[in-house]
């Protein structure tokens, strides 16, 4: 398989499939280059890790689609958090960020239900008590 078939199928992969999750995979790899951030796939978690980025994301990274994006949090637990985030991406398509948003306004941080799901302890959240 060609270099370029299989960067196509990376993204394919990172986009879990659904063309909306893939469409945002590949503006978050363009403005990680940007950002003069580099990538590169992460089998286990078919997810891009675009590292070295001084700014542009939040908190300890941000994912889009299915890339994330950091200046270097890319511990193991972190990178399975962000995979899942990924996972909502591709469920909820482009309507994710809105609802996302919606229930970090409602439920801040580690009780917004996106958070939980996606494993609060990996995600470097405080639990409570």
């Amino acid at each position: 398989m060609s270099t370029a078939a299989s960067r196509r199928e990376q993204i394919r992969r990172a986009g879990r499939g659904r063309w909306q999750s893939i469409f945002v995979t590949r503006l978050a790899l363009f403005y990680a280059r940007l950002w003069r951030g580099t990538a590169h796939f992460d089998d286990e978690f078919s997810i891009f890790v675009c590292t070295g980025l001084c700014g542009g994301f939040g908190r300890g990274g941000t994912t889009f689609g299915g890339a994330y994006l950091t200046k270097g949090n890319t511990a193991r637990r972190v990178i399975r958090h962000e995979a899942v985030h990924a996972d909502q991406w591709a469920h909820f398509g482009l309507t994710f960020p809105f609802r996302y948003l919606a229930e970090e306004a409602r439920r801040h941080g580690p009780a917004n239900k996106y958070e939980i799901e996606a494993g609060l302890a990996d995600g470097g959240y405080r639990l409570p008590g």
